[in-house]
């Protein structure tokens, strides 16, 4: 496809760059990829595009690891359900992509493997979970990743990697596994890509439709900007303020009705997110053999094993309700993705879960998107991320409004 780099050149970048990087957790043999690119029908809409899979989620031929010591090294013996979409959209999987341990933390450290570093930004995070899909196509490794989202995991990584990723909302995009729900109902599957048309049509081969390529400028929109964290006290750095404010001068000034807003996060919905989260770590890990799981994850299972019984899903939470209720005077939402740039790689590095959790909160934006169910975007602007979050079924307007900030921006960051 025009514009996107051909396998062989994510190979080339590859033997470059992956010995320092380590955004892989496993490579396709060479010979495979390139095969397959070569053979792929140019008619499909994807043909030959070298795309990253994050390693939760089964690539025929290859290990699903999960970020942990504690899970087999067999390969899958089939492709998952999304994989098989790509494939038939001419796909060529390059490789599986590095994450935390079960998907946990918004960054990207498991102990059982090498840490991602991150090509924009020498020594800080990926982000994550999706912390090595980001660092492949910030790169040049990839054209596109595959990550999941069940608090931030697709769009915390775009925002640390420069790079546009969406969270779609409920029954867009399958469940990897066949799963009907993933913690709790908090998780979602969906794309990280350079531009907002790239995540459009890998959303569409993801989803199975043709609705979110072809991206057009949107028509005048009621747009809210909450710079305000979900956390009482929590203050986003200045060059974030100042990101934030200069979109809403840029979309003002191109026809958008612009409007200051709070968002009524309520005083406990950082711990229903986190009860949900724990409950649905504990199921994550419930078939691992506990000592071979990371200290903190075992600590976290723990506790998520004492909560399960009383935690419910989260359609079930009034927040959800509530922010629909909201959307009634709003097309999109504007907030930060997070409230300072990418954090130093090793900043929670032994830390208790409880504080290593407490710290990742102030940083991210992300979760009540999550609780709530909505779809959410991170998109770069004026080199901060900012994140785009719609009422239901708002995915096609919020990559529209994201394309449009692209051509807003005026700056480049890529590699």
């Amino acid at each position: 496809m025009p514009g996107l780099p051909t396998t062989s050149e994510c190979l080339a970048r590859i033997d470059e760059l992956e010995p320092t990087l380590h955004a892989f957790q496993s490579l396709r043999p060479r010979e495979e990829a390139l095969a397959e690119a070569t053979a792929a029908d140019p008619s499909l809409p994807l043909a030959g595009v070298p795309v990253a899979v994050k390693d939760n989620v089964d690539v025929a031929g290859l290990p699903t690891r999960h970020g942990s010591a504690a899970t087999s090294d067999e390969p899958a013996t089939q492709d998952d359900e999304l994989v098989r979409r790509l494939r038939a959209a001419g796909c060529v999987v390059i490789g599986k992509s590095q994450l935390p341990e079960l998907a946990i933390w918004p960054f990207t450290e498991p102990e059982a493997f090498p840490t991602p570093q991150n090509p924009l930004h020498p020594g800080m995070t990926t982000g994550g979970s999706t912390g090595g899909g980001a660092a492949a196509v910030a790169a040049g490794m990839a054209a596109l990743a595959l990550g999941s989202d069940g608090g931030g995991s697709i769009r915390v990584p775009s925002a640390c990697c420069g790079l546009v990723g969406l969270k779609p909302g409920p029954g867009v995009v399958p469940l990897a596994g066949g799963v009907e729900e993933h913690w709790f109902g908090m998780s979602e599957y969906g794309p990280i890509a350079r531009t907002a048309a790239d995540a459009g049509l890998m959303l569409d081969v993801l989803a199975g439709t043709e609705t979110y390529r072809q991206l057009e400028t949107p028509d005048a929109l009621h747009i809210a900007v909450a710079p305000a964290h979900p956390a009482p006290g929590v203050r986003p750095k200045s060059e974030i303020r100042s990101a934030i404010e200069a979109a809403a001068g840029a979309l003002e000034s191109a026809g958008h009705a612009v409007r200051r807003a709070r968002v009524p996060y309520p005083p406990t919905l950082g711990m229903r997110f986190s009860n949900r989260w724990l409950a649905g770590i504990a199921e994550d890990a419930r078939d691992l053999p506990a000592e071979r799981l990371e200290e903190r994850t075992r600590k976290m299972a723990r506790r998520g094993e004492k909560l399960a019984k009383k935690v419910k899903p989260a359609a079930e939470d009034q927040f959800g309700g509530r922010m629909r209720a909201w959307f009634a005077d709003y097309d999109v939402l504007i907030t930060p993705t997070l409230s300072r740039p990418p954090v130093p790689v090793g900043t929670w590095q032994g830390k208790g879960w409880i504080r290593t959790m407490l710290g990742v909160g102030n940083w991210l934006y992300t979760v009540p998107w999550n609780v709530a169910r909505l779809p959410a975007a991170s998109v770069p602007f004026r080199g901060q991320a900012l994140q785009l979050v719609g009422p239901e079924g708002s995915e096609r307007t919020l990559l529209c409004l994201a394309a449009q900030l692209e051509g807003l921006d005026g700056t480049d960051a890529s590699v």
